[in-house]
């Protein structure tokens, strides 16, 4: 039913696809960062507990949208060709995050050993514009796995996996779009300006990602496993590095747990739901 009224309202193109599952999940991102209007001062263990159930949601949306209809389906039960692309998405993460400040950091204000400094050495007023401009480069960092995902998904053609993906990862960016306004009014961003410019940051990264996933893996469908496994890698390297650091560090790791194992539920329900 659901994949029924989808291909109605946009056809059969899965390009034409990968331009919807972006601007999907770029609009529920813009969504959950206007939620600062409405929702002003969120408690720390409201923001761990959002964050937690995001994570949940790209946890399980990494192995049954990607990693396991990869390997199944799209390698023949080869699993090396997915594995490769989980260890390469992993690197790749790792290799950019070097460059910018952990998501973290830009929340809660605390800053790991391990990340980088958001303006050494400069003047105060300098410093902050460094911590803002950092802060950009990091969110738009990690927003792009959920659109090269989605992308992909849907350059696979297999509508009762990319459907599921795309919802899961536009749930999760509502959590996740909140948490980054947040960190923004932080950095001393006003509510206004981020909520319009999470909008534009969000599309600008996912809505093209998600093209681009799409056109690659349709091109050059020996590729898909490999993207499959990116996608995922990249995703499961920002949950552990990211969100789980960030959702421990101040006394909330039950809410934040139970919020992970709310995200997993979810994200299982979609996929056998909407399959």
């Amino acid at each position: 039913m659901v994949i029924e009224t989808f291909t109605r309202l946009f056809g059969t193109d899965p390009l034409i696809h990968g331009v919807v599952g972006g601007i999907v999940i770029a609009t529920f991102n813009l969504f959950g960062a206007s939620l600062v209007f409405v929702w002003r001062d969120p408690s720390e263990r409201s923001l761990d507990g959002a964050l937690g159930f995001a994570a949940g949601v790209m946890l399980a949306a990494s192995f049954t949208s990607l990693i396991i209809p990869g390997i199944e389906t799209y390698a023949n039960g080869d699993p090396i060709p997915v594995l490769l692309g989980v260890a390469l998405g992993a690197l790749f993460l790792d290799r950019a995050d070097s460059l910018v400040p952990h998501a973290h950091y830009l929340v809660s204000g605390r800053r790991r050993p391990d990340a980088a400094s958001p303006g050494r050495d400069l003047p105060v007023d300098d410093e902050r514009f460094a911590g803002v401009v950092l802060f950009v480069l990091a969110i738009t960092l990690h927003n792009m796995p959920e659109g090269l995902a989605v992308g992909v998904g849907f350059g696979s053609g297999d509508l009762a996996t990319a459907i599921p993906l795309m919802l899961a990862i536009g749930i999760q960016n509502v959590p996740e779009g909140l948490a980054v306004s947040v960190a923004a009014i932080n950095a001393g961003l006003d509510r206004r300006t981020y909520a319009v410019f999470a909008g534009i940051r969000s599309g600008v990264v996912e809505i093209p990602l998600a093209i681009i996933g799409a056109y690659a893996v349709g091109a050059v469908s020996s590729l898909l496993p490999y993207a499959m496994g990116f996608a995922a890698g990249a995703m499961l390297f920002v949950i552990s590095d990211e969100i789980v650091p960030e959702t421990h560090t101040r006394g909330n790791e039950r809410v934040a747990t139970l919020g992970t194992l709310a995200g997993v539920i979810v994200m299982l329900y979609l996929d056998i739901a909407l399959a």
